[in-house]
């Protein structure tokens, strides 16, 4: 059986990114049947009305992997309280144009690091109000917020036993959540990949 793949928005683009070392540890710890794959989204232009009926063929080439995903992972720092513009900036061209909104009832789920205590907690809620607009299926629980201050050695691995068991844990449940949200053929892949959200209009 073809594992399930698992496409993975990774909103930390800097050499030293915490969120990128988080990416490949969840790589390492993802259960046998599925696998990961991510996109350099700071590759993407700007999102713009008159770009999107004739998209830059890097768009194109991200639109597909997002079609060929069985479920989305996003994996977000911190920016005064919400979610970086690369990634919000990726999130808007999976969506469009009006009516092939791509997210649409994937299943979904957020984790996210930083230096700090709340570990991601403000980026991930309001990362959440806009999974939910655009009808993506994110899991519940469990949530992952992690100071990442210390989690990871000098060469980006990761070292904090506790983390890796929280990582275990968390991918175990999305997993089960892929399962759940899954078609009965396969339940049908349509649902991974259909098209369509009428009445989500941007606004000039």
């Amino acid at each position: 059986m073809e594992n399930r793949k698992i496409f993975t928005l990774v909103g930390g683009i800097s050499i030293s990114s915490l969120n990128q070392k988080l990416f490949k540890a969840t790589r390492d710890f993802t259960p046998q049947g599925y696998e990961l794959s991510t996109f350099d989204i700071q590759k993407l232009p700007f999102f713009s009305q008159d770009l999107e009926k004739d998209p830059p063929d890097i768009v194109t080439e991200f639109k597909e992997k997002i079609r060929e995903a069985d479920a989305v992972l996003f994996i977000t720092p911190e920016y005064n309280r919400s979610i970086p513009g690369v990634l919000k900036n990726a999130i808007d061209w999976g969506s469009r144009p009006y009516g092939k909104n791509l997210w649409k009832k994937k299943p979904a789920a957020t984790m996210g690091t930083s230096i700090g205590n709340i570990g991601t907690y403000g980026a991930q809620h309001h990362l959440q109000d806009v999974l939910a607009y655009l009808d993506l299926c994110p899991m519940a629980q469990p949530e992952f917020y992690l100071n990442g201050s210390k989690a990871f050695g000098d060469t980006g691995k990761l070292v904090d036993q506790d983390v890796k068991k929280l990582i275990t844990d968390f991918m175990t449940s999305f997993v089960h959540w892929i399962e759940f949200m899954a078609p009965e053929d396969s339940k049908n892949p349509s649902l991974h990949k259909s098209e369509g959200l009428e009445d989500s209009p941007f606004t000039h």
